[in-house]
This record gives C-alpha cells, sequence and structure tokens, in this order.
C-alpha cells in the first residue's frame, strides 16, 4: 500500500487549486446534464411525438453508455495520458450535447444521447486521474472533495434550473445549457490541465472489452429495469442481468491469464483497497438512493411540483457542499475508514428520525429540511472519505484503474440499492403514502447501518495496514 509520507497539514498551491477547479467543470456539466434531461422527457416526447416507452431511453440510453465507456478509462489514461484523455471526453461530451439539441426525432436524439453518455463516462474518473497525479496521496482528501462538491451539487441543481428552462424556453436548451460550461472547461483545460505521460497499456483487449463492455451495461440495465418491473423474474431484469452476470465473470477469469489486462485487478490483493471498494460500493447505494427516494416522497406524498421539489431538494446539496471540504481535510489526517465512520453513524440517527417522524404526510418542513442538510453531510462523509482511501492504496501510476473500478463498483452498488427502494416503495404504495414511505426509510436506515459496518472494516484494514 502507500502510505502517507508528508503531514496532512502540507500547504497545497495555487496551481493545485486552480487544476481542480477546471476539473470541476467537467464533473459539474456531466452531473447537471442527468438531472436536467430527466425533468423534460414528458416535453420532449411530446414535441418529437413519442411514447414513454420510447422517450425514456434519452435518460436510459445515456445510463447505458456511462456503463460503457468506464471499463475502458484505465487503459486509455496509461495510453493517452489522463489529461489528454479528460480534454478529449470534455469535447466528445461537449460536442454530444450541441448535437442532441439539434436532434430532429427521438430515435437521432437516442442515439446523440449515447454518444453523450460515453464521454461523460469517461470525465470524472479522468479527472480524478489528473487531480490524484498532481497532489499526491497526503493531500487527495482535500483537493478531491473540491471535485465532490460539483458532482453533489450539481444533480441537486438540475431540478431548478431545468424546471426554470422548460417555463421559459423550449426543450433543446436543457442540452444548450452544457455548451458554455464545456467551453470554458476546455479553454482552461488546454491551458492549465497537465497532459500526463504516456505509460505502458499494452495491446488493448478487445475480448476482455467486449465482455465487460457488455456485461456491466446489461448489468445496470437489469437492476435498473428491476426498480420498474418490481421482481427480477421479468424476462426484461433475468436476462441482461443472467447476460451480465456471465460477461463479467468471464472477464475476471480472462482477466487473470492476460499479462496486459485491460483493468488491473491485482488492486483487489490490497486489503485496504478491497475494503475501501466495498465502503464504496454500499455508500453508493446510500448516496444514490437518497437522491431517488426523496423527490418521491415531496411529489407523493407532500404533493410538491417539480420546481418546488427541485427547490426542496437543494438542501441535500448544501450539507453535502459544506461538510465535504471538512471531510476531505479529516480523511487526510484521520483517515478514510474513521471518518468515513462518523458518518455512518450520522446517516443511522438522521434515517432513524426520519423513519420514526419524517414519513407523516403533515410532518414540520422546517425539520424536513433542516434534517435533509444534516442527511446531506452524512452522506457525503460516508461515500466520499472510502474512494479516496481507494487511491490512496495504489501507486500514483496504477491510479487511472483505481479511479476506473470505484466508479463502477459505485455505480453497480447505486442501481442495486435504487431498484430496491423503487420495489420497496411500489410494493407498500397500496397501503398508503406514509406507510410506503416508512418502509423504504427502514431500508434506507438497513442501508446506512451496512454502510456503517463496511466503513469499520475499512478503518480495520487501515489500522493493520500502518
Amino acid at each position: 500500500m502507500t502510505t502517507v509520507a508528508a503531514p496532512a497539514e502540507e500547504r497545497i498551491g495555487r496551481p493545485v487549486w486552480r487544476l481542480a477547479l477546471v476539473i470541476v467543470f467537467g464533473a459539474f456539466a456531466s452531473g447537471l446534464d442527468g438531472s436536467l434531461t430527466n425533468i423534460g422527457l414528458d416535453t420532449i416526447g411530446a414535441d418529437l411525438h413519442a411514447g414513454l416507452d420510447e422517450t425514456q431511453w434519452v435518460a436510459t440510453g445515456y445510463l447505458v453508455a456511462l456503463a460503457v465507456s468506464l471499463p475502458l478509462c484505465g487503459w486509455l489514461g496509461r495510453r493517452l495520458g489522463p489529461g489528454r484523455l479528460w480534454l478529449m471526453a470534455l469535447v466528445a461530451f461537449t460536442a454530444a450535447s450541441g448535437l442532441c439539441a439539434a436532434a430532429p426525432s427521438i430515435g437521432w436524439l437516442i442515439a446523440l444521447r449515447v454518444a453523450q453518455g460515453l464521454g461523460a463516462g469517461l470525465l470524472v474518473p479522468a479527472g480524478q486521474t489528473v487531480i490524484g497525479q498532481a497532489v499526491g496521496a497526503h493531500r487527495l482528501g482535500r483537493v478531491m472533495s473540491t471535485l465532490g462538491i460539483a458532482v453533489a451539487l450539481a444533480p441537486a441543481l438540475g431540478p431548478v434550473v431545468g424546471g426554470l428552462v422548460l417555463h421559459a424556453l423550449s426543450w433543446p436548451w436543457l442540452f444548450l445549457a452544457n455548451l458554455p460550461i464545456g467551453a470554458v472547461g476546455l479553454a482552461l483545460g488546454l491551458r492549465y490541465v497537465p497532459r500526463g505521460d504516456r505509460g505502458a497499456a499494452g495491446p488493448l483487449d478487445r475480448r476482455g472489452f467486449a465482455l465487460i463492455g457488455g456485461g456491466l451495461p446489461l448489468l445496470v440495465y437489469a437492476l435498473t429495469r428491476w426498480g420498474s418491473a418490481g421482481t427480477p423474474a421479468a424476462p426484461s431484469v433475468a436476462i441482461p442481468l443472467v447476460l451480465g452476470v456471465a460477461g463479467l465473470a468471464a472477464f475476471v477469469l480472462r482477466t487473470r491469464r492476460r499479462e496486459h489486462p485491460l483493468m488491473d485487478l491485482g488492486l483487489y490483493r490490497r486489503p485496504v483497497y478491497v475494503a475501501a471498494s466495498g465502503a464504496s460500493a454500499l455508500s453508493g447505494a446510500l448516496m444514490f438512493g437518497t437522491a431517488l427516494v426523496f423527490p418521491l416522497y415531496f411529489q407523493i406524498l407532500h404533493h410538491d411540483r417539480v420546481v418546488d421539489t427541485g427547490l426542496r431538494m437543494l438542501a441535500l446539496g448544501l450539507g453535502t457542499a459544506v461538510i465535504l471540504p471538512v471531510a476531505g481535510r479529516l480523511t487526510d489526517r484521520y483517515g478514510g475508514g474513521l471518518v468515513a465512520s462518523w458518518g455512518g453513524v450520522a446517516a443511522v440517527a438522521v434515517m432513524v428520525v426520519f423513519l420514526l417522524f419524517g414519513a407523516d404526510a403533515d410532518a414540520e418542513p422546517v425539520l424536513v429540511e433542516a434534517l435533509l442538510v444534516l442527511l446531506g453531510m452524512a452522506v457525503a462523509a460516508t461515500a466520499v472519505p472510502p474512494g479516496i482511501a481507494a487511491y490512496q492504496a495504489v501507486p500514483p501510476d496504477r491510479l487511472p484503474d483505481a479511479t476506473t473500478q470505484v466508479n463502477i463498483v459505485q455505480r453497480i452498488g447505486g442501481a442495486l440499492g435504487g431498484s430496491l427502494y423503487a420495489v420497496a416503495l411500489a410494493n407498500a404504495l397500496p397501503g398508503g403514502g406514509e406507510h410506503a414511505f416508512r418502509v423504504v426509510f427502514g431500508w434506507l436506515t438497513g442501508s446506512a447501518v451496512l454502510a456503517l459496518l463496511c466503513s469499520q472494516w475499512l478503518r480495520i484494514a487501515l489500522r493493520r495496514a500502518g
């Protein structure tokens, strides 16, 4: 494992902060895009004369494309250099955004959203690699948390911005909003982002990529569909689920025999990395679960409009933004396991209060908003430090693989958690809204407990590693 070699109090210079703020443009644009577009699906379908069964692929195709591009990120980062990859991904994402705005039909829009998702899937892990290699392990928490602020705030702002855009303008502006962000990010990136070294990537394992590039999106799609279908036995869930698991299993077996694998799975021989990855998966389920459940909570139980829901959800993003710099500094000083454990305890406590008092239709709005701020703080403290611990546990030249793998396990954890919560909510709704959300809050409380236990596992692994 890579040990902390310098005191956490070491000053971080202006060039490093400038680099981190440039990388934020890509993370913010990709995070904002998903929530913006989801708000406009009904409007897009009506304008392009498409039913919901077609229009939902505007969102689903984007999510599947994100999963397709992730496995390539590590190999491309070593082949091209992380900075070059980040710049290319930002160009692809921005160009596809402009083309989406000009799409003449629902088919073209879905195809262009897939292209947009392929670029977006590379932005966050490539940006994390650029930052990680620039700052060093002992300062990683403080700087990486800057990137996390954008990732957390963008989805929270999306419903508000999307609602205002659709109120005043047409749906293409949901995509045109990405152009100025991408253009400024690209201009700054060309000047300030280091291109990185071209490493020994080896030849591309095309068969390996076919296995994971097909298996991962099939698995993510199956887990996402599970929430809609309500049962894993439905053909639309069971078939892609089986194929996805089989593809991933075949990829793991193939990778173990390859001299130049697509991803270095040998990182999982490191106990700290294994524990950090497990904590990232469970915290991903909690993070994506809160983002899924609480908009429905406001719309179903409190009958809020979309824009009102977005405004109330800002409390969750605000709590996250407030705590991230503190969590990053504490992670550098005390380790990701201890900070994530504190976050887990807080998440359990807040969810217990929601379970006891928040599921009432007449719950005090001030109490709900205060709890959301605390929940945002708790979830951020649970989710971000394990990822930082994983990156600190590997040498700098293995960061492209580490950022790719951590993002993959977070996405799988998020998809699985989101599906379970959606199924639980759908099954409980016939008993009334209050009953349904009390059930779902119970599931979220259980998820917080599991995340806490995994954070404790990470804390023990870090202590043993010295």
